[in-house]
């Protein structure tokens, strides 16, 4: 049994230490909320976040941050992923030198056009051999079900990957291993904005012919975006890559694809965003990921058309008649 920290007491946050417990772990996580940390431990519910789910009862949850870093050396950070900046500086003091940092977060900072192992590095000087990701097709709403799911975990190092993949061997959660952080963190990040527009297209009432374009054409912006950074072409085609797109793209629970369906309903950000309130991460980092394709000289065409939509200069729409105006040539994969 190992002590592991989850570090965000939201939806995901809840689901990967459930998953940790069930691993057999011994788990504590810190959430801001007093009242949630309340009732996970009282109550061994999340009701806010995940309605009715009944917690294992040997989950334990704290709001004081001293508590929850004292606990483990093994940190698995599940907070927003445009607060990982914030967070990491307030609780610097408190992180262990040896600590292993584990993000399960999905995003670029718009701030920097960092990823997030890079924002760990930023602000913590973190050793790159200390740093691992998990990611994956993992809906919460599913995963808290106990239902069987897979996931990658990827780091520098390979002791480092399988210590990771052993911590979260649940009898439902099969984990595999990566050595390319970059290809996977950077598919995880991308596939929010293609799940945007497909649900845009869905809103829109267009049917499977039109998303399965965007799917496809989607995991072809993500590939190559990702080859130019230097990343394996095989985590386009796997579990990061691939396999989080579909579920991204296809269910009613993601978050992003969500969003993109209020969009392309209403035609507006207003509408959506008085639609659907949560967190969406793809809105948050869509301008920034363009701004990395563009530095790379990468065309990504369908994240344009995102971003263009989400910063209000073009409705979906429009974004949709460019898509299919848009030259064959600007769209050939780069091999």
């Amino acid at each position: 049994m190992s002590a592991v920290t989850v570090l965000g007491a939201g939806a995901w946050g809840t689901t990967m230490a459930q998953v940790l417990v069930d691993a057999g772990n011994d788990v504590l996580i810190w959430g801001r909320s007093q009242e949630i940390v309340d009732e996970i431990n009282n109550e061994h519910t999340n009701a806010r976040y995940l309605h009715d789910i009944v917690l294992p009862s040997n989950l334990a949850a704290t709001s004081d941050v001293e508590a929850a870093f004292k606990h483990s050396n093994k940190y698995v950070l599940a907070v927003p992923a445009q607060t990982l900046r914030q967070n990491l500086t307030a609780w610097r003091p408190l992180i262990s030198p040896d600590a292993t940092l584990i993000s399960t977060l999905k995003g670029i900072e718009v701030s920097t056009f960092m990823r997030m192992t890079e924002v760990l590095h930023d602000v913590l000087d973190s050793d790159p051999e200390k740093l691992a990701i998990v990611t994956g097709p993992n809906l919460a709403n599913e995963l808290i079900l106990r239902q069987p799911a897979g996931a990658v975990v990827a780091s520098s190092s390979p002791a480092l990957a399988l210590e990771v993949q052993k911590l979260f061997a649940a009898p439902y959660y099969r984990v595999y291993l990566s050595h390319d952080v970059i290809g996977c963190e950077m598919a995880g990040a991308v596939k929010s904005v293609i799940a945007l527009a497909v649900g845009m297209a869905v809103g829109m009432g267009l049917g499977e012919n039109t998303q399965a374009m965007l799917i496809t054409r989607g995991l072809n912006e993500v590939a190559r975006l990702g080859a130019a950074h230097g990343a394996d072409p095989l985590s386009a085609a796997g579990l990061a890559g691939m396999g989080d797109l579909v579920a991204s793209c296809s269910s009613p629970l993601s978050r992003n694809r969500s969003f993109g369906e209020a969009l392309g309903y209403g035609g507006t950000m207003e509408y959506a965003r008085s639609h659907v309130t949560k967190t969406i991460e793809g809105v948050a980092s869509a301008g920034a990921v363009v701004e990395i394709a563009h530095r790379v000289g990468v065309e990504v065409p369908i994240i344009e058309a995102v971003a263009d939509v989400v910063r209000g200069s073009i409705s979906p729409l429009q974004a949709m008649q460019r898509l299919m105006e848009i030259s064959i040539r600007a769209e050939e994969f780069i091999k």
